[in-house]
């Protein structure tokens, strides 16, 4: 009789258990970056942003400059890890520096400043490049431009494409290696 209580308490044991919790499904892989297509994104925009004439003259050959470096939009520096060592094995912190770069040029582009001087092909390129490089790296804020005074807006366009060129021609840079076959 022991053996046969013994028996229907291994049968019984199993029902009285809670049940296994399904396995998590595995989490969806992270969208990865079309580095060619931001290469190519990238030099499209230096391209664009070099061949822009300056609607007034005197312009040409003023370099503007802040002296209050806390004021000055997110640049590409040697502590966000953009370089080609780095690059190939985590690109995370240089992606969500080039992001919010491009989220400050194309809150630039579109605020009053630029209202008179509309440069709808840069925007469509800054915005399809921001779109390749928000997948991963968005940030969820934006901020907005205060309002300038329109006497000072040809002084601002300038300042701000000036500061593009600089971004895009190093951005380009990390884009063209990190696109490139290894």
């Amino acid at each position: 009789m022991l053996p046969l209580r013994r028996l229907h308490f291994c049968l019984c044991l199993p029902l009285l258990l809670p049940l296994p919790a399904a396995p998590a499904p595995a989490p969806a892989p992270a969208p990865r970056t079309d580095w060619a297509a931001c290469r190519r994104l990238s030099r499209e925009l230096s391209r664009l942003v070099v061949t822009l004439k300056e609607p007034l003259q005197v312009l040409e050959e003023v370099d503007l400059s802040e002296k209050d470096p806390k004021n000055w939009p997110p640049r590409i520096r040697c502590s966000d890890a953009c370089d080609p060592s780095t690059l190939d094995t985590n690109n995370t912190r240089c992606l969500r520096r080039i992001f919010q770069g491009l989220q400050h040029y194309r809150d630039l582009l579109g605020s009053d400043i630029f209202t008179a001087r509309r440069l709808p092909r840069l925007e469509a390129t800054l915005d399809q490049l921001l779109a390749l490089v928000q997948q991963e790296h968005s940030c969820p804020h934006r901020h907005s431009m205060a309002p300038s005074e329109a006497w000072a807006h040809p002084l601002l366009q300038h300042l701000a494409l000036q500061r593009l060129q600089s971004f895009t021609t190093i951005m380009s840079r990390v884009f063209t290696h990190s696109a490139s076959p290894r």
